[in-house]
């Protein structure tokens, strides 16, 4: 598969959770991953598992955080069980369907956390959206390979019923970086305006609520550009 889709493995621990998952990928066609610090470190056992999918195995990216994993990324979806105000809750199906929807604009991400306590608070709230599996409540939890696989599946099946690409090429969207420096123009000027008056206002969740919008409006790149220029000048005006 070509599409730029990337799955994103937090601090995974069970080597052979890793050979799992790289067979898992080839089955449904994905080959590009992360691993962000991985505290799996002999991968034998994982090689014994990822049958005829030791390409994939050893082509997995490295990263030492989810920034830097997802930075190039127009679209990160977790998976989490979590319900945060302001994010979507998608089901697999639907996260298949916007996955390959949306990597014709840039690269996206589905982000899996560690296998004993999930992806952090910090994480969640870095994800635009979450996604979890309706399991039984007798067993909501969910081995991260088998987790894996369920999510490409649902990839691979959105993939082969996708629609051909509609004629006009669609707008580039804005990276997690491009959206980051957004916020932090955003911050310097609320902080010239005297709206987020001292250091320790600074970062706190009224920021956070004021980007949300525009986090959520999933802005195009040329819209990202516009609203760094219009901020830069505000501030230097206030200053």
């Amino acid at each position: 598969m070509s599409l730029p889709i990337r799955l994103v493995l937090m601090r995974p621990r069970n080597a052979e959770n890793l050979g799992a998952a790289a067979r898992a990928l080839k089955n449904c066609g994905l080959a590009e991953w992360t691993w962000v610090n991985p505290e799996a470190e002999d991968l034998a056992p994982a090689r014994r598992l990822a049958v005829h999918a030791e390409d994939v195995l050893e082509g997995s990216g490295r990263a030492d955080s989810l920034d830097a994993a997802v930075a190039d990324c127009v679209w990160v979806v977790g998976t989490s069980s979590r319900k945060v105000e302001g994010k979507r809750r998608l089901s697999p199906r639907a996260v298949g369907e916007e996955l390959v929807r949306r990597a014709a604009q840039g690269p996206v991400a589905l982000v899996f956390g560690d296998e004993r306590s999930g992806l952090t608070n910090a994480e969640v709230e870095r994800c635009h959206d979450l996604s979890a599996v309706p399991t039984a409540p007798e067993q909501p939890s969910i081995n991260l390979a088998q987790a894996v696989l369920l999510y490409a599946y649902e990839i691979r099946m959105a993939s082969l019923a996708a629609a051909p690409p509609p004629p006009a090429p669609l707008p580039v969207a804005a990276t997690d970086t491009e959206l980051t420096q957004v916020e932090s123009a955003l911050e310097a000027a609320l902080v010239s305006g005297g709206f987020l008056v001292d250091a320790h206002t600074r970062g706190r969740p009224a920021l956070r609520e004021l980007f949300a919008p525009l986090r959520r409006s999933r802005l195009t790149h040329k819209e990202a550009r516009l609203w760094l220029a219009a901020l830069h000048t505000l501030t230097k005006r206030l200053r």
